[in-house]
């Protein structure tokens, strides 16, 4: 007993580690003007809602998180059907060169994402796709570690499930989109979280594609706004709590799904 509540109290200190700086910038986004440097330190909100609805406004913020939203909602539907096919395959297709090409997958993984931005970047460029869209989407729209993910967890499926679509008559496609898909949402909504934070978080690709203010993300965005009012935290954590939002509600629905998924579900055991 003594150890449980050990235990439940270790879990809710590192929570509230975690939690503190997200609770400080809504504390301050919502305080008057100065509370930053007051000391002692207010650590209380004082739901001022003024500043927030400074910020949204006097900056076309509606445009800005149109454009995330627009981006993260496309690439998150790329990444969930690339890698829910070719998760499929490394799992349940024997074709030569299987193994040799999912380790081939995993070495790409341990690649830093900056050592792609120049192939990347001359890729677009020859494409025609700088300063668009489809040119802060496309690069984005395979993910190695969703493909991991669907592959342990269609490895989990048993046999039997496929060989009754066999059977039936059902075709691949079919038995994807009415079986293995609906029983891998854990790996669907952990590939969605992921997803999502780092499409939601891209800076330095938008950075170096984009010149167009109509087609920047809101973390772009909230870097211009950090360097126009430097010395304004109450405006300054507005804004982030404005970026800040959208993760945490994405994480609130999809959290508990993630250990089931990196664990590969519970869905059976291969036969």
């Amino acid at each position: 007993m003594k150890r449980t509540i050990l235990v439940y109290l270790l879990r809710v200190f590192v929570a509230s580690l975690f939690a503190m700086p997200v609770y400080w910038v809504f504390v301050i986004a919502t305080s008057y003007h100065g509370a930053a440097y007051q000391l002692p330190p207010v650590w209380r909100p004082l739901f001022h809602w003024k500043p927030l609805v400074f910020v949204w406004t006097h900056t076309p913020w509606a445009r800005y998180v149109f454009n995330s939203v627009f981006i993260t909602a496309t690439t998150i539907v790329f990444v969930v059907v690339t890698s829910a096919f070719a998760g499929y395959a490394l799992a349940e297709i024997k074709f030569p060169g299987n193994t040799l090409y999912f380790y081939a997958m995993l070495g790409v993984m341990m690649l830093p994402q900056q050592a792609l931005l120049v192939p990347q970047y001359v890729l677009m460029y020859h494409l025609h796709l700088l300063n668009s869209y489809a040119g802060l989407i496309i690069p984005f729209g395979a993910s190695t570690s969703g493909i991991f993910l669907f592959r342990q967890f269609f490895l989990k499926l048993p046999v039997s499930y496929r060989e009754v679509a066999r059977i039936e008559g059902v075709s691949t496609l079919t038995y994807l989109r009415r079986v293995a898909i609906p029983l891998a949402r854990p790996a669907v909504a952990t590939t969605v979280l992921l997803t999502f934070i780092s499409s939601w978080n891209q800076f330095q690709w938008p950075l170096i594609m984009t010149n167009s203010p109509s087609l920047q993300p809101i973390e772009l965005a909230l870097s211009h706004y950090m360097q126009a009012y430097q010395s304004n935290w109450r405006d300054l954590t507005s804004a982030a709590l404005i970026a800040l939002s959208p993760i945490l509600i994405v994480f609130a629905f999809t959290q508990r799904h993630i250990v089931s998924a990196v664990a590969g579900g519970d869905v059976g055991q291969k036969e």
